[in-house]
């Protein structure tokens, strides 16, 4: 465990320049005077370490002093080459370079850790786009990632979910996040958080003024209060159904966000089961039509009836015979 954390310590004075001590201490979980002790080790092993007592002090290297050691173990060789985010750095123009990077890593590996990473690319595939998720609109980030590394507002004209026409937002950005495929724009607008779709950007300039953010945030807390938002929205509707059990694997792929917990089984001769959703709007509950008669909403009554309409509807376009409609009326192809 010691060489592990001398290991730590060089390689975060490395990247990080001087580090206070409490620092160091706080990272590597360990005491202060632990800290000064693994320093005396390291300089007496021949490395050009030092440390500077008083307020603006900390342990530091000798400027120019670098040492190749990744001090990388076997299953940290073999997590870089897990490729958890393909697409993402395609998207971001990166591919060519991570290709880049994973090579020179793999000169850099010890020989004994070579073959294992080298399987793991081989082995391990993500993919982060769901079952039958249909092409994705093509997506340009190069104005959005560009803002949020040049520091800078942004104006944006975009268009929310249902609407066609475009509105123009003038934001402050904190970054970009990529969920389940797909890109949001995370910023803040009047100095409130907002959440945007890149895919819905149409267009996107950088101004000449600088980004103005809440002081003391970062893009990981404001993702993560955005997120409880939509996550912990309430439901408008609450609605219970029974659908056939050899159904369940596909509704829980399907309506995985409208469920509000584990289905409810019966006896082992019971077809069915009993599953509970949430929805905002009663008419939202179309989306179970797809399941046929294999699912029936039992409450509320309200969301029965909009079923019942639908089905209706649905009947009544099959019910004749296309070919004897009028030609007005016939779809065109």
């Amino acid at each position: 465990m010691k060489s592990e954390r001398l290991l730590s310590v060089l390689l975060l004075l490395q990247t990080r320049g001087r580090v206070p001590a409490s620092e160091l201490a706080e990272r590597l979980e360990v005491s202060t005077r632990t800290v000064y002790r693994d320093v005396e080790s390291l300089s007496a092993a021949g490395v050009p370490v030092y440390a500077e007592r008083g307020r603006h002090g900390g342990i530091a290297l000798l400027p120019g002093f670098r040492t190749d050691v990744t001090g990388l173990t076997t299953d940290e060789a073999r997590a870089l080459f897990i490729m958890a985010t393909q697409g993402t750095h395609s998207a971001l123009g990166l591919a060519d370079a991570l290709g880049s990077a994973l090579r020179k890593v793999m000169v850099a590996l010890p020989a004994s850790h070579r073959p294992a990473a080298e399987v793991t690319s081989r082995r391990i595939l993500v993919d982060p786009d769901r079952w039958r998720s249909g092409p994705r609109a093509a997506v340009a980030l190069d104005e959005l990632n560009g803002a949020v590394f040049r520091d800078v507002r942004l104006r944006i004209r975009y268009r929310h979910g249902g609407e066609t026409r475009l509105r123009t937002y003038t934001v402050d950005p904190y970054g970009l996040v990529v969920k389940a495929g797909t890109w949001y724009l995370v910023a803040d607008r009047r100095g409130r958080p907002r959440l945007f779709r890149a895919d819905r950007v149409a267009a996107a300039v950088e101004t000449d003024v600088p980004v103005r953010r809440r002081a003391g945030v970062e893009l990981a807390q404001v993702w993560e209060e955005l997120r409880r938002g939509v996550e912990e929205r309430p439901a408008g509707v609450r609605v219970t159904a029974r659908i056939r059990r050899d159904r369940l694997d596909l509704a829980e792929r399907i309506l995985g966000p409208a469920l509000t917990g584990p289905p409810r089984t019966g006896a082992a001769d019971d077809p069915w089961a009993v599953i509970e959703l949430a929805y905002p709007v009663v008419e939202a509950v179309r989306q179970l039509l797809q399941f046929g008669d294999t699912l029936e909403v039992l409450d509320p009554p309200a969301a029965r009836r909009v079923l019942a309409r639908a089905a209706a509807d649905i009947g009544a376009v099959y019910a004749g015979d296309p070919a004897a409609r009028p030609p007005d009326d016939r779809p065109s192809r």
